[in-house]
């Protein structure tokens, strides 16, 4: 049986406190990319369609670790949290072995 790994958007957060401070434009909301609960299967190592390329380039490496079969002892077997590494607006990901 060929593995498959389920990524759900777990939630979007946003840093107003850098925004106000650091951004160039103050006109920040939260990652418009993607909404909360959405879901995404990967049946291989490719990126999903329409999935940003700035988070998957951060969440690849925990996608390649749990298809390998990687177990950390902070979360559930066969589950992964990650995120995308935008400095004002994070993405949490939920990678499931399914």
């Amino acid at each position: 049986m060929e593995k498959k790994i389920k990524i759900t958007v777990l939630k979007r957060e946003l840093y107003q406190d850098l925004v106000d401070e650091y951004a160039a434009d103050k006109n920040f909301g939260a990652c418009p990319a993607v909404e909360d609960g959405q879901v995404y299967m990967l049946d291989g190592m490719d990126k999903p369609d329409k999935f940003c390329s700035w988070a998957w380039a951060d969440i690849q490496r925990d996608v390649v670790a749990l298809y390998s079969g990687a177990s950390y002892s902070w979360t559930k077997p066969g589950v992964i949290i990650s995120c995308c590494t935008d400095g004002f607006r994070p993405v949490v990901f939920k990678l499931e072995l399914v």
